[in-house]
């Protein structure tokens, strides 16, 4: 197993690193196996990745753990990566979530991130709802985003599944920020009504 201290790291080296240079990285990683290229990866996303679980309500100790098992897999996985179908980024970042998920439902802690979006966007503020709720809550925007159109559906998935600002996804997408922010209330606006016919 593979472990390296997780520490924050202010260098210009790390800061001046482009989506391109990570996805460089992330494929040589795949080809060579190199552990300086293991390093540069780790401290550009240790910090982050630790920030993205604290966010999504994982406790300090856990975000550290949980960054760890996230780059043993990627160590594992990474000739797997493809730079045609995702970004480096997006791609640790979603084996990333998928362990903060799993990590979660083994300990029956169900109030994500996504739940507590869901609840304060979707839900009248006077409606009050407890985690079982919360949780039948978010299996039915499961249900429902697949029914939206393919351009509103992206949009939300990368700003509440991957913790993407607008502007990143403007990036990402290749769109002005204008028309992300029109396509996320248009998804918002259809979502409520999509959660009225969606049973668990």
């Amino acid at each position: 197993m593979i472990t390296m201290q997780l520490q924050n790291n202010d260098g210009e080296s790390e800061n001046s690193l482009t989506s391109a240079d990570l996805s460089a990285l992330l494929l040589s990683l795949g080809q060579e196996r190199s552990r300086e290229i293991f390093r540069q990866l780790f401290e550009f996303f240790a910090p982050r990745l630790k920030t993205y679980f604290l966010k999504g309500g994982a406790t300090s100790e856990l975000s550290e753990e949980l960054v760890q098992e996230t780059f043993v897999i990627v160590w594992r996985k990474a000739e797997m990566f493809d730079s045609r179908k995702a970004s480096a980024s997006t791609w640790i970042y979603t084996i990333a979530r998928n362990l903060r998920i799993d990590r979660f439902r083994k300990e029956r802690r169900y109030l994500y991130k996504d739940d507590q979006f869901f609840a304060n966007e979707l839900v009248g503020e006077e409606t009050q709802i407890d985690d079982h709720h919360q949780s039948q809550l978010s299996e039915r925007v499961k249900k429902a985003l697949p029914l939206l159109p393919a351009e509103q559906s992206t949009i939300i998935k990368l700003a509440f599944y991957e913790d993407a600002s607008h502007s990143k996804i403007a990036q990402y997408l290749e769109l002005p920020l204008g028309t992300v922010k029109s396509r996320m209330r248009l998804a918002l606006a259809r979502l409520r009504k999509l959660l009225e016919g969606v049973d668990l």
